[in-house]
């Protein structure tokens, strides 16, 4: 998931103290990198890869919760742990390589950058169909500037989205039609998803639904987070992309969406009642985007492209209805 930014110090402060020459530099060429500050401390290591092996712990429960389920009812437990290893692994490998693909493209680029960006925290969750609520990375307040903040936001969504595609494609080659068992619950496809599905997979008997193999599942997955992320709305990708592209513009246009968003999940609640949780978190974090460290860099004609039609994927790529019951 994407990164936020930390409450905390800015070492930067104090380190523009002693290096007013380089930062002179910085204003005659606002498209230098921010040099790294100094630290007093190393970035933490045990708890991020603490939570990195619990998250691969709750996504291999999660892929394998039916296996695991019939060892707790004691049909053959050392074959049924086995089992359900084997099939968890089927999904928590590639939901685990879409998150590490998404974190390291702001890691890596915000090292390029010179801004200090912690390793990534994976949340884990046991209990939820996915294992889950994807990661974050703890960043300086106020990124170095306007274009730095466009490539760290940008570069996450699209280094996921690549092992994402490669997922889809291979899971639905790789997924059979079953009849649709009674009082089912079915998960939304958005609209890229139904085009590959189109593309990929033969039409299936009358009446069938399309079991999605533990990859395609992965995938839709994948899909569900690059565009959750790309919501412009305050600290996520999205809001990093949309204050980038319009700077203190982008405020109202992300407060008219949250609470637009906001009204929409309170006065059509059965249908949209999932999103609860994702507007409530996005009201406590904020429309808003606080400013850069510069924010008159220009980010040029190929990035404005970019930036806009990265933002329209949300359009192809989320579903209003992630989990439809069919009961």
């Amino acid at each position: 998931m994407r990164p936020f930014d930390a409450e905390q110090s800015d070492p930067a402060n104090a380190y523009a103290d002693s290096h007013a020459p380089i930062l002179a530099e910085l204003v005659r060429d606002p498209g230098m990198p921010l040099p790294t500050p100094p630290r007093t401390t190393r970035r933490r290591v045990v708890l991020p890869l603490f939570l990195f092996v619990a998250t691969c712990l709750s996504t291999l429960f999660a892929g394998g919760a039916g296996e695991f389920l019939r060892v707790a009812n004691g049909e053959g437990i050392v074959a049924g742990w086995a089992a359900g290893v084997f099939e968890g692994a089927k999904f928590a490998v590639p939901l685990m390589t879409i998150l590490i693909f998404h974190e390291m493209g702001h890691f890596l680029q915000a090292r390029r950058y010179g801004v200090y960006a912690s390793f990534p925290f994976f949340i884990p969750m046991p209990i939820s169909p996915l294992g889950t609520f994807g990661a974050v990375i703890a960043m300086e307040p106020r990124i170095g500037n306007r274009k730095a903040l466009f490539d760290i936001g940008i570069t996450g969504p699209l280094a996921g989205l690549v092992p994402t595609l490669i997922f889809c494609v291979v899971g639905l080659q790789w997924s059979e039609f079953v009849e649709a068992p009674p009082g089912n619950i079915l998960f939304g496809s958005p609209l890229l998803f139904q085009w590959l599905s189109g593309a990929v997979v033969q039409p299936g008997p009358p009446g069938a639904v399309l079991h999605l193999h533990p990859a395609a599942f992965a995938g839709w997955a994948g899909l569900l987070v690059t565009s959750l992320n790309l919501i412009p709305i305050g600290q996520l990708d999205g809001g990093h992309i949309l204050y980038a592209l319009l700077r203190k513009k982008a405020h109202p246009i992300a407060t008219g969406l949250l609470f637009s968003a906001a009204l929409l999940v309170v006065f059509n609640f059965g249908t949209y009642g999932p999103w609860l949780l994702i507007v409530l978190m996005l009201l406590a974090i904020g429309p808003k985007h606080p400013p850069t460290r510069n924010d008159h860099v220009r980010l040029g004609t190929i990035r404005v492209v970019l930036g806009w039609l990265t933002l329209a994927f949300i359009v192809i790529g989320l579903t209003p209805q992630p989990i439809i019951s069919m009961g």
